[in-house]
Protein backbone atom coordinates (compact mmCIF):
# COMPACT_ATOMS: atom_id res chain seq x y z
CA UNK A 1 0.00 0.00 0.00
CA UNK A 2 1.42 3.37 -1.03
CA UNK A 3 2.26 5.99 1.62
CA UNK A 4 1.23 9.61 1.11
CA UNK A 5 3.11 12.68 2.28
CA UNK A 6 4.27 16.17 1.36
CA UNK A 7 7.28 16.71 -0.90
CA UNK A 8 8.95 19.85 -2.24
CA UNK A 9 9.45 20.41 -5.98
CA UNK A 10 11.25 23.16 -7.88
CA UNK A 11 10.39 24.06 -11.50
CA UNK A 12 12.08 26.61 -13.78
CA UNK A 13 10.22 27.60 -16.94
CA UNK A 14 11.81 28.89 -20.16
CA UNK A 15 10.60 32.44 -19.38
CA UNK A 16 12.56 32.46 -16.10
CA UNK A 17 9.65 31.75 -13.76
CA UNK A 18 10.82 29.67 -10.80
CA UNK A 19 8.14 27.89 -8.77
CA UNK A 20 9.03 26.07 -5.55
CA UNK A 21 6.05 24.36 -3.95
CA UNK A 22 4.90 21.49 -1.75
CA UNK A 23 2.74 18.75 -3.20
CA UNK A 24 1.03 15.68 -1.83
CA UNK A 25 2.86 12.68 -3.23
CA UNK A 26 2.16 8.95 -3.14
CA UNK A 27 5.29 6.92 -2.30
CA UNK A 28 5.14 3.34 -3.60
CA UNK A 29 6.12 0.38 -1.45
CA UNK A 30 9.88 -0.27 -1.65
CA UNK A 31 11.11 -3.23 -3.69
CA UNK A 32 14.38 -5.15 -3.92
CA UNK A 33 17.16 -3.19 -2.23
CA UNK A 34 15.00 -0.13 -1.55
CA UNK A 35 13.88 1.19 1.82
CA UNK A 36 11.18 3.74 2.65
CA UNK A 37 12.43 6.33 5.12
CA UNK A 38 10.21 8.60 7.19
CA UNK A 39 12.36 11.74 6.97
CA UNK A 40 12.94 13.59 10.22
CA UNK A 41 15.80 16.01 9.50
CA UNK A 42 17.46 17.43 6.35
CA UNK A 43 20.00 20.30 6.19
CA UNK A 44 19.93 23.13 3.66
CA UNK A 45 23.43 22.97 2.15
CA UNK A 46 24.89 25.42 -0.40
CA UNK A 47 24.63 22.62 -2.98
CA UNK A 48 20.85 22.53 -2.35
CA UNK A 49 20.44 26.28 -2.75
CA UNK A 50 21.51 26.14 -6.40
CA UNK A 51 18.35 24.25 -7.30
CA UNK A 52 16.09 25.84 -4.66
CA UNK A 53 16.71 29.52 -5.36
CA UNK A 54 19.85 29.84 -7.52
CA UNK A 55 20.14 33.37 -8.87
CA UNK A 56 16.40 34.11 -8.58
CA UNK A 57 15.20 37.58 -7.54
CA UNK A 58 13.82 36.58 -4.14
CA UNK A 59 13.16 40.16 -2.99
CA UNK A 60 10.34 40.51 -5.51
CA UNK A 61 9.09 36.93 -5.29
CA UNK A 62 5.49 36.17 -4.34
CA UNK A 63 5.04 33.99 -1.28
CA UNK A 64 1.98 31.98 -0.30
CA UNK A 65 1.56 29.04 2.12
CA UNK A 66 3.80 26.17 0.96
CA UNK A 67 4.93 27.98 -2.19
CA UNK A 68 6.92 30.82 -3.71
CA UNK A 69 7.22 32.08 -7.28
CA UNK A 70 10.25 34.10 -8.38
CA UNK A 71 12.00 35.24 -11.56
CA UNK A 72 15.48 34.10 -12.60
CA UNK A 73 17.13 36.96 -14.55
CA UNK A 74 19.26 36.56 -17.66
CA UNK A 75 21.90 35.32 -18.29
CA UNK A 76 21.35 32.89 -15.40
CA UNK A 77 18.07 31.63 -16.83
CA UNK A 78 19.64 30.88 -20.23
CA UNK A 79 22.47 29.10 -18.43
CA UNK A 80 19.89 26.80 -16.80
CA UNK A 81 18.26 25.81 -20.09
CA UNK A 82 18.73 22.08 -19.43
CA UNK A 83 16.25 22.18 -16.54
CA UNK A 84 13.55 24.30 -18.19
CA UNK A 85 10.15 22.69 -17.69
CA UNK A 86 11.45 19.92 -15.40
CA UNK A 87 9.79 19.45 -12.02
CA UNK A 88 12.69 18.52 -9.77
CA UNK A 89 12.81 17.30 -6.16
CA UNK A 90 15.37 18.88 -3.80
CA UNK A 91 17.38 18.07 -0.69
CA UNK A 92 20.55 16.05 -1.17
CA UNK A 93 20.73 14.43 2.24
CA UNK A 94 18.90 13.80 5.46
CA UNK A 95 18.04 11.24 8.11
CA UNK A 96 14.99 9.41 9.34
CA UNK A 97 13.57 6.04 10.33
CA UNK A 98 13.11 3.09 7.96
CA UNK A 99 9.40 2.16 8.00
CA UNK A 100 9.25 -0.32 5.09
CA UNK A 101 11.76 -2.31 3.03
CA UNK A 102 12.15 -4.29 -0.15
CA UNK A 103 12.86 -8.00 0.05
CA UNK A 104 16.67 -7.96 -0.15
CA UNK A 105 18.57 -8.97 2.99
CA UNK A 106 20.41 -5.63 3.07
CA UNK A 107 17.12 -3.72 2.96
CA UNK A 108 15.37 -5.92 5.55
CA UNK A 109 18.31 -5.49 7.96
CA UNK A 110 17.53 -1.75 8.14
CA UNK A 111 13.85 -2.10 9.15
CA UNK A 112 13.06 0.16 12.09
CA UNK A 113 16.54 1.68 12.18
CA UNK A 114 17.48 5.36 12.15
CA UNK A 115 19.57 5.99 9.03
CA UNK A 116 21.12 8.84 7.11
CA UNK A 117 20.66 8.76 3.35
CA UNK A 118 21.32 10.72 0.15
CA UNK A 119 18.04 10.43 -1.75
CA UNK A 120 18.13 13.75 -3.65
CA UNK A 121 14.58 14.52 -2.45
CA UNK A 122 15.15 14.89 1.29
CA UNK A 123 12.77 17.87 1.60
CA UNK A 124 9.93 15.45 1.91
CA UNK A 125 8.03 13.57 4.60
CA UNK A 126 9.08 10.25 3.07
CA UNK A 127 11.92 9.14 0.79
CA UNK A 128 12.76 6.00 -1.10
CA UNK A 129 16.47 5.21 -0.75
CA UNK A 130 18.87 2.46 -1.74
CA UNK A 131 19.86 0.35 1.26
CA UNK A 132 23.49 0.40 0.14
CA UNK A 133 23.56 4.20 0.39
CA UNK A 134 22.01 4.29 3.87
CA UNK A 135 24.19 4.68 6.94
CA UNK A 136 22.71 3.15 10.11
CA UNK A 137 23.05 5.77 12.85
CA UNK A 138 23.09 3.42 15.83
CA UNK A 139 22.71 5.49 19.00
CA UNK A 140 22.90 8.81 17.14
CA UNK A 141 19.75 10.90 16.71
CA UNK A 142 18.43 11.73 13.25
CA UNK A 143 19.40 15.37 13.84
CA UNK A 144 23.00 14.32 14.56
CA UNK A 145 22.98 12.18 11.42
CA UNK A 146 21.19 14.60 9.09
CA UNK A 147 24.39 16.19 7.78
CA UNK A 148 26.52 13.05 7.83
CA UNK A 149 27.17 12.85 4.10
CA UNK A 150 27.71 16.02 2.05
CA UNK A 151 30.01 18.09 4.31
CA UNK A 152 31.80 15.24 6.15
CA UNK A 153 32.47 13.21 3.00
CA UNK A 154 33.53 16.33 1.10
CA UNK A 155 35.99 17.41 3.81
CA UNK A 156 37.32 13.85 4.09
CA UNK A 157 37.45 13.68 0.30
CA UNK A 158 39.78 16.69 0.22
CA UNK A 159 42.18 14.96 2.61
CA UNK A 160 41.96 11.66 0.72
CA UNK A 161 42.52 13.40 -2.63
CA UNK A 162 45.53 15.27 -1.26
CA UNK A 163 47.09 12.03 0.00
CA UNK A 164 46.41 10.26 -3.32
CA UNK A 165 48.23 13.12 -5.08
CA UNK A 166 51.21 12.90 -2.72
CA UNK A 167 50.46 16.17 -0.93
CA UNK A 168 50.95 16.74 2.78
CA UNK A 169 49.27 20.15 3.09
CA UNK A 170 46.03 21.80 1.92
CA UNK A 171 44.87 25.39 1.44
CA UNK A 172 41.15 26.13 2.02
CA UNK A 173 39.60 29.49 1.13
CA UNK A 174 36.52 29.48 3.40
CA UNK A 175 38.09 28.06 6.50
CA UNK A 176 35.45 28.92 9.12
CA UNK A 177 32.52 27.21 7.35
CA UNK A 178 30.94 24.09 8.84
CA UNK A 179 32.92 22.07 6.30
CA UNK A 180 36.07 24.11 7.00
CA UNK A 181 35.88 23.31 10.69
CA UNK A 182 35.59 19.60 9.87
CA UNK A 183 38.60 19.88 7.56
CA UNK A 184 40.60 21.54 10.36
CA UNK A 185 39.91 18.59 12.67
CA UNK A 186 40.61 16.00 9.95
CA UNK A 187 43.96 17.57 9.07
CA UNK A 188 44.96 17.56 12.74
CA UNK A 189 44.03 13.89 13.07
CA UNK A 190 45.80 12.92 9.82
CA UNK A 191 48.92 15.05 10.25
CA UNK A 192 48.21 17.20 7.19
CA UNK A 193 49.22 20.85 7.07
CA UNK A 194 46.31 23.28 6.54
CA UNK A 195 46.16 26.94 5.59
CA UNK A 196 42.74 28.47 6.33
CA UNK A 197 41.61 31.73 4.75
CA UNK A 198 38.83 33.60 6.59
CA UNK A 199 37.30 37.10 6.41
CA UNK A 200 36.84 38.16 10.03
CA UNK A 201 38.78 38.23 13.29
CA UNK A 202 36.14 36.18 15.13
CA UNK A 203 36.55 33.45 12.49
CA UNK A 204 40.30 33.43 13.18
CA UNK A 205 39.49 32.94 16.89
CA UNK A 206 36.94 30.20 16.13
CA UNK A 207 39.48 28.13 14.17
CA UNK A 208 42.35 28.76 16.57
CA UNK A 209 40.08 27.51 19.37
CA UNK A 210 39.68 24.14 17.65
CA UNK A 211 43.42 23.82 17.05
CA UNK A 212 44.09 25.45 13.67
CA UNK A 213 47.66 26.72 13.36
CA UNK A 214 47.60 28.71 10.09
CA UNK A 215 44.61 31.06 9.80
CA UNK A 216 44.88 34.20 7.67
CA UNK A 217 42.31 37.00 7.52
CA UNK A 218 41.71 38.33 4.00
CA UNK A 219 40.40 41.66 5.33
CA UNK A 220 43.74 42.60 6.94
CA UNK A 221 46.24 44.90 5.22
CA UNK A 222 49.08 42.38 5.41
CA UNK A 223 46.90 39.47 4.19
CA UNK A 224 49.13 38.61 1.23
CA UNK A 225 52.26 38.54 3.38
CA UNK A 226 50.50 36.36 5.97
CA UNK A 227 49.19 33.98 3.29
CA UNK A 228 52.60 33.66 1.67
CA UNK A 229 54.23 32.93 5.04
CA UNK A 230 51.61 30.27 5.84
CA UNK A 231 52.10 28.54 2.48
CA UNK A 232 55.87 28.69 2.94
CA UNK A 233 55.55 27.15 6.39
CA UNK A 234 53.22 24.30 5.35
CA UNK A 235 54.07 23.69 1.67
CA UNK A 236 50.37 24.01 0.75
CA UNK A 237 50.49 24.21 -3.05
CA UNK A 238 47.18 22.36 -3.27
CA UNK A 239 43.88 23.96 -2.38
CA UNK A 240 40.09 23.92 -2.43
CA UNK A 241 37.77 26.88 -3.04
CA UNK A 242 33.96 27.00 -2.71
CA UNK A 243 33.64 30.64 -3.84
CA UNK A 244 34.25 30.08 -7.55
CA UNK A 245 33.68 33.62 -8.79
CA UNK A 246 36.00 36.57 -8.26
CA UNK A 247 39.68 36.46 -7.34
CA UNK A 248 39.98 33.91 -4.50
CA UNK A 249 41.68 31.26 -6.68
CA UNK A 250 43.88 33.89 -8.34
CA UNK A 251 45.04 35.15 -4.92
CA UNK A 252 45.90 31.62 -3.78
CA UNK A 253 47.93 30.93 -6.94
CA UNK A 254 49.80 34.26 -6.60
CA UNK A 255 50.78 33.50 -3.01
CA UNK A 256 51.86 29.95 -3.95
CA UNK A 257 54.02 31.35 -6.75
CA UNK A 258 55.66 33.91 -4.45
CA UNK A 259 56.73 31.04 -2.19
CA UNK A 260 57.90 28.92 -5.12
CA UNK A 261 59.96 31.77 -6.62
CA UNK A 262 61.57 32.51 -3.24
CA UNK A 263 62.81 28.92 -3.18
CA UNK A 264 64.38 29.02 -6.69
CA UNK A 265 68.14 29.08 -6.89
CA UNK A 266 68.17 31.02 -10.17
CA UNK A 267 65.82 33.40 -11.98
CA UNK A 268 63.53 32.20 -14.79
CA UNK A 269 61.46 34.57 -16.89
CA UNK A 270 58.78 31.84 -17.02
CA UNK A 271 58.35 31.83 -13.25
CA UNK A 272 58.52 28.67 -11.19
CA UNK A 273 57.71 25.18 -12.38
CA UNK A 274 56.37 24.27 -8.93
CA UNK A 275 53.07 22.41 -9.49
CA UNK A 276 50.23 24.47 -8.00
CA UNK A 277 46.71 23.08 -8.00
CA UNK A 278 43.36 24.56 -7.02
CA UNK A 279 39.93 22.90 -7.10
CA UNK A 280 36.66 24.87 -7.25
CA UNK A 281 33.98 22.88 -5.43
CA UNK A 282 31.20 25.45 -5.10
CA UNK A 283 29.73 28.67 -6.46
CA UNK A 284 29.17 30.99 -3.51
CA UNK A 285 29.97 33.74 -6.04
CA UNK A 286 28.19 33.08 -9.34
CA UNK A 287 30.28 35.67 -11.20
CA UNK A 288 33.21 34.94 -13.51
CA UNK A 289 36.35 33.33 -12.10
CA UNK A 290 39.13 35.90 -12.51
CA UNK A 291 42.60 34.60 -13.31
CA UNK A 292 45.61 36.82 -14.06
CA UNK A 293 48.27 34.20 -14.79
CA UNK A 294 51.41 35.54 -13.23
CA UNK A 295 52.21 32.33 -11.46
CA UNK A 296 54.52 30.44 -13.75
CA UNK A 297 53.24 27.60 -15.89
CA UNK A 298 52.95 24.80 -13.37
CA UNK A 299 49.36 25.53 -12.33
CA UNK A 300 46.13 23.61 -12.74
CA UNK A 301 42.56 24.67 -11.97
CA UNK A 302 39.85 21.99 -11.87
CA UNK A 303 36.35 21.48 -10.61
CA UNK A 304 35.76 19.05 -7.72
CA UNK A 305 32.49 17.26 -7.03
CA UNK A 306 31.85 14.72 -4.30
CA UNK A 307 30.09 11.96 -6.23
CA UNK A 308 32.63 11.68 -9.10
CA UNK A 309 35.40 11.60 -6.47
CA UNK A 310 33.70 8.78 -4.55
CA UNK A 311 33.27 6.80 -7.78
CA UNK A 312 36.97 7.17 -8.59
CA UNK A 313 38.07 6.42 -5.00
CA UNK A 314 36.50 2.97 -5.00
CA UNK A 315 34.18 1.06 -2.66
CA UNK A 316 36.83 0.19 -0.07
CA UNK A 317 37.91 3.80 0.44
CA UNK A 318 34.29 5.02 0.55
CA UNK A 319 33.36 2.38 3.16
CA UNK A 320 36.35 3.42 5.29
CA UNK A 321 35.39 7.10 4.98
CA UNK A 322 31.75 6.46 5.93
CA UNK A 323 32.72 4.39 8.97
CA UNK A 324 35.00 7.20 10.12
CA UNK A 325 32.15 9.69 9.77
CA UNK A 326 29.70 7.57 11.76
CA UNK A 327 32.25 6.88 14.50
CA UNK A 328 32.91 10.62 14.91
CA UNK A 329 29.50 12.18 14.19
CA UNK A 330 29.36 14.24 17.38
CA UNK A 331 33.04 15.27 17.40
CA UNK A 332 35.06 15.67 14.17
CA UNK A 333 31.96 15.75 11.96
CA UNK A 334 29.47 17.53 14.21
CA UNK A 335 27.11 19.99 12.51
CA UNK A 336 25.38 22.90 14.22
CA UNK A 337 22.19 24.64 13.14
CA UNK A 338 20.95 28.18 13.58
CA UNK A 339 17.30 27.35 13.05
CA UNK A 340 14.89 24.48 12.49
CA UNK A 341 11.98 24.90 10.07
CA UNK A 342 9.29 22.59 8.73
CA UNK A 343 8.52 22.22 5.02
CA UNK A 344 6.04 25.12 4.98
CA UNK A 345 8.32 27.41 7.00
CA UNK A 346 11.30 26.84 4.71
CA UNK A 347 9.32 28.49 1.88
CA UNK A 348 8.51 31.72 3.75
CA UNK A 349 10.15 35.00 2.80
CA UNK A 350 11.75 35.30 6.23
CA UNK A 351 13.42 31.88 6.02
CA UNK A 352 14.48 32.08 2.36
CA UNK A 353 15.98 35.56 2.82
CA UNK A 354 18.02 34.25 5.73
CA UNK A 355 19.32 30.87 4.60
CA UNK A 356 20.15 31.91 1.04
CA UNK A 357 22.84 34.31 2.36
CA UNK A 358 24.86 31.21 3.41
CA UNK A 359 26.48 32.95 6.37
CA UNK A 360 29.14 31.01 8.25
CA UNK A 361 27.67 28.99 11.10
CA UNK A 362 24.05 29.80 10.24
CA UNK A 363 22.84 26.59 8.62
CA UNK A 364 19.14 25.68 8.59
CA UNK A 365 17.72 22.24 9.35
CA UNK A 366 14.41 21.15 7.82
CA UNK A 367 12.27 18.96 10.09
CA UNK A 368 9.41 17.76 7.83
CA UNK A 369 7.07 16.67 10.63
CA UNK A 370 7.38 19.57 13.07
Amino acid sequence: MATTGKQLFTTLEADGTLTVALEDVSFPDPTGNQVLVKMEAAPINPSDLAILVGAADMENATYSPGKFVATVPEPYNAGSKARHGLKLPAGNEGAGTVIATGDSDAAKALMGQRVSCVPGNAYSQYCTADAGMCLPLGDHSTEEGASSFVNPMTALGFAENAKMDGQDAILHTVGASNLGQMLTRICQEDGLGLVNIVRKDDQVELLKKIGATHVVNSSQDDFMAQLTAAIDDTGAFYGFDPIGGGTSVDTAFKAMERVAVSRMSEYSRYGSNQPKRMFIYGRLDTGATTLSPSYGFGWTLSGWLLFPFLQSAGAETVARMRKRVRDNLTTTFASHYKKRVNLEEMLTKEAVSDYRTMKTGEKYLVTPWS
